[in-house]
C-alpha cells in the first residue's frame, strides 16, 4: 500500500518538530486544560441542574466536557507543532470505515435521543425492562445503567430499552398494593371486610384516600376468593406490603376467620361407610 505524499510529509514534521520544550509545554496544556474542562463541566451541571432534569444536567455536563477535552487535545497537538491536515485526512478515512461497523452504535445513539426527549423515566427511578428491575443510575447516549436490588450493575443498550416494554415503578407518588385472599365458605364476607378495613385503618402507612378496595373475584375449590387493595406512598410501598399481610393474618387468627387449604374428597369403591383414616406417619 502506497502512502500519500502529503501524509509522508506530515509524518516527517510530526517527528522532527517535537522537542523537549514542546513536550513540556504540551504536558502543561493537557494537565491544566483537562482540569479546567472538568471544573467547568461540573459547574455547568450544578447551575443548569436546578432548572432541568438530572439526566439532562448529566448529558449537558458530558457534552461540555467532551467539547472542552477536544479543544485541549487540539491545542496540545498544536503546541507540538503538528499540523492537523494529515490527521484530519486519516480521520476521514477512518470515519468511513467505522461508519459501516457502527450501525448498532448509531441505533443506540438515536434511541438515547428518544429516551432523553420522551423521558419515560429519569435518573433515580426504579424501572422494569423485560425481567430486569433496578434503579436508574445514568442515561447515556449509548446505554442506560441500572443497579438492581441485589446490588448488581446492569448495562442495557438504549435500542433494547426502546424495543422493550418498560414499567416505571416510581413515576407516580402513590402505589396500590393488591392482596389476593381466600376465606372458608362458612365465613361472612361482610364481617371479613370489616376486619380488613379495621386493619387498614390501624396501619399508619395505609392511605385513607384513595380508600381501600374490596373486590369479590369468585368461588374457588375450597375458598371464597377476593382482592383487597390498599394505597401507599411510593417510599412506603415495600414496608406496607409486608406489614399489612402480617397484620391481616394476626387479625384473622384473633377473629377466628379461617384461611382454608385445599380439600379433597376420596371415594373408595366397594368400601363400607364411613371409611376410617389411619395416620401412618409414625410407621
Amino acid at each position: 500500500m502506497t502512502v500519500p505524499a502529503e501524509w509522508s510529509l506530515g509524518l516527517e514534521k510530526l517527528f522532527t518538530a517535537v522537542s523537549l520544550t514542546a513536550v513540556l509545554r504540551t504536558v502543561v496544556v493537557l494537565v491544566v486544560g483537562l482540569g479546567l474542562a472538568r471544573l467547568l463541566s461540573a459547574a455547568a451541571e450544578s447551575i443548569i441542574g436546578r432548572r432541568t432534569s438530572p439526566q439532562g444536567a448529566m448529558l449537558l455536563r458530558r457534552a461540555i466536557n467532551y467539547a472542552l477535552v477536544s479543544l485541549v487535545i487540539i491545542g496540545a497537538l498544536n503546541s507540538l507543532g503538528i499540523e492537523l491536515g494529515f490527521l484530519l485526512g486519516a480521520a476521514g478515512v477512518l470515519t468511513v470505515a467505522l461508519g459501516f461497523a457502527s450501525q448498532t452504535s448509531a441505533s443506540n445513539l438515536i434511541s438515547g435521543l428518544f429516551l432523553v426527549m420522551e423521558r419515560p423515566f429519569v435518573v433515580g427511578d426504579v424501572i422494569t425492562v423485560d425481567d430486569v428491575t433496578g434503579e436508574v443510575l445514568t442515561i447515556d447516549m449509548l446505554s442506560t445503567k441500572l443497579r438492581t436490588f441485589d446490588n448488581l450493575y446492569v448495562r442495557m443498550p438504549n435500542e433494547t430499552i426502546i424495543k422493550s416494554r418498560v414499567t416505571n415503578l416510581t413515576h407516580f407518588p402513590i402505589r396500590r398494593i393488591d392482596l389476593r385472599l381466600g376465606v372458608a365458605y362458612r365465613e361472612d364476607l361482610a364481617r371479613v371486610r370489616a376486619v380488613l378495613d379495621a386493619v387498614a385503618a390501624a396501619n399508619p402507612l395505609c392511605l385513607d384516600d384513595p380508600q381501600p378496595l374490596f373486590l369479590v373475584q369468585g368461588f374457588g375449590d375450597s375458598a371464597q376468593q377476593f382482592q383487597y387493595s390498599v394505597w401507599a406512598a411510593r417510599d412506603n410501598y415495600l414496608e406496607l406490603r409486608n406489614s399489612i399481610q402480617m397484620e391481616i393474618k394476626a387479625a384473622f387468627d384473633r377473629e377466628g376467620i379461617e384461611i382454608p387449604f385445599p380439600h379433597r374428597a376420596v371415594l373408595v369403591e366397594g368400601a363400607p361407610l364411613p371409611v376410617r383414616v389411619v395416620d401412618g406417619g409414625g410407621s
